[in-house]
């Protein structure tokens, strides 16, 4: 069977107003098979948010995708017309935008917006629209539907905002959602709240999700690969299960390293200051300097050869693969 999703060689640019232009994608290639679920992790700056946008063509005025190609149910929709397109995002292919109270009208009713989503993507009448409407925000609002959905945005909570969102998402059908850190600005509690609804959604409607954050604990559980991302690169992909239990990429390490201990762990390892990686984080949009791995700088294990060029994808099995010349049976 094709991927749902295939992501190949994925390369793009920013250009500042001075005319500077600056790597924010570098060879980004990964698939996504129907019903999976796709993690996608790195730190702030790592490219994240920029392969969101770049997947549904949303990129800002002084974005361009230099090349490569992706290809959704089996188009490119780098090759894609206008009108096409705009069937199929919000049709087949919808995205989950990181702060709902941007993402919502202020002044629109909720279940105005989103009675607007599918009147642009589905030839039904006024009733139909405001039933289907009904039975969407009965799906993620169990209780309080039709309050939630007569309310401004404002009046609503950052979880039940965050909840809008997924209905408007999942309105028209879609076969892949792409959200990107849509629980971010929520308590723990709340998230969690949240990835149990995209659980029941993904098994309810066949639905393949990439969800995009930068914290591994919301994914191991959730997710069925895992691709980690540092300065617009991948550097490591895999099963979430292997990828976790046994990271091999030294950057996909030092953020596990970094994770809290959990609450089974005991009262002891509380008391533990939590490590860091050490110097900055190389932000996509920064312009490498010569050809080496962008994350030597910051690497414990760092060689000769980490300066000198840059290295490729190493595969460890047929599904693992991490982008480390210590990988690659180098060692100077």
């Amino acid at each position: 069977m094709a991927p749902l999703l295939d992501v190949q060689n994925l390369a793009v640019s920013y250009t500042a107003r001075s005319g500077q232009c600056s790597t924010a994608l570098a060879k980004v290639s990964f698939a996504l098979e129907p019903g999976e679920t796709l993690g996608i992790l790195g730190e702030s700056g790592s490219g994240k948010s920029t392969l969101a946008v770049a997947l549904l063509r949303l990129l800002p005025a002084n974005g361009t995708i230099e090349h490569g190609a992706i290809l959704f149910e089996g188009k490119d929709l780098l090759q894609t017309g206008p009108r096409e397109l705009e069937k199929i995002r919000g049709g087949r292919l919808s995205l989950i935008f990181q702060e709902p109270s941007l993402a919502l009208h202020p002044a629109i009713r909720v279940a105005e917006q989103i009675g607007d989503v599918i009147a642009a993507h589905k030839s039904f009448g006024r009733m139909a629209v405001r039933e289907h409407v009904r039975q969407l925000l009965a799906t993620v609002f169990p209780t309080d539907s039709e309050r939630i959905g007569n309310s401004y945005p404002h009046q609503l909570s950052g979880g039940q905002r965050a909840r809008v969102l997924i209905a408007q998402a999942i309105s028209c059908g879609p076969s892949l959602i792409v959200a990107d850190e849509p629980t971010a600005s929520l308590d723990p509690e709340t998230q969690q709240e949240i990835l149990a609804l995209f659980r029941a959604l993904r098994q309810k409607l066949n639905l393949s999700v990439i969800w995009i954050t930068h914290n591994p604990l919301l994914l191991e559980g959730f997710a069925d690969r895992v691709v980690v991302m540092y300065a617009g690169r991948v550097v490591e992909a895999g099963p979430a299960s292997s990828l976790f239990s046994v990271p091999r990429h030294p950057y996909t390490q030092a953020l596990l390293r970094c994770l809290p201990p959990r609450i089974e762990d005991g009262f002891a390892s509380h008391n533990k200051v939590l490590p860091a990686i050490s110097g900055e984080a190389l932000l996509s949009a920064d312009p490498p300097k010569g050809r080496h791995c962008l994350f030597e700088p910051r690497c414990a294990e760092r060689m000769t050869v980490c300066t000198e060029r840059e290295p490729e994808m190493v595969g460890l099995s047929s599904s693992h693969a991490a982008r480390c010349f210590k990988l690659s049976g180098e060692s100077k």
